[in-house]
């Protein structure tokens, strides 16, 4: 049985009307913690903005301590701070690997690229080996390789 192509049309136009607008999602708000005299961040912080993230950058002298509050133990650092939709994100971070952390949204305080390893978003050089994301937890696990 063929169905009118003007049944198929009303069809549609109902189905649109019924379903609900999906609104346009908002852009994340990211709170990034730098040292004052740290360059490569303000790369970072520009990567995350092309990204669709919103940055409002804090500068502080003793970031360490930004890093002991948000559970980042010394082994995981780099050199700033991102807490973003209630994950912290240390070092320079591909935002694939934000985004999976993001969608999945697993029970972790955070994910981790230590060091400041070349090739990195915001850091000079080219990439010599795949970055090995660590989460920021109780044990020292993989979160992704990018």
């Amino acid at each position: 049985m063929r169905i009118p192509s003007s049944i198929l049309l009303a069809l549609s136009v109902a189905l649109a009307l019924a379903m609900p607008a999906r609104a346009a999602e908002e852009p994340k708000q990211a709170t990034f913690y730098k040292s004052p005299d740290c360059t490569c961040c303000a790369g970072h912080a520009a990567y995350l903005k092309r990204n669709g993230i919103q940055v409002n950058i804090i500068e502080t002298q003793d970031i360490t301590s930004v890093k002991k509050a948000n559970g980042v133990r010394p082994e995981l650092q780099s050199c700033h701070t991102v807490v973003l939709d209630g994950y912290v994100i240390e070092g320079h971070m591909p935002i694939g690997a934000i985004r999976k952390l993001l969608s999945e949204r697993p029970a972790i305080k955070g994910i981790a690229l230590p060091g400041m390893p070349f090739g990195s978003p915001g850091m000079g050089g080219m990439k010599e080996r795949p970055f090995v994301i660590y989460e920021i937890s109780d044990e020292k696990r993989v979160f992704a390789t990018e």
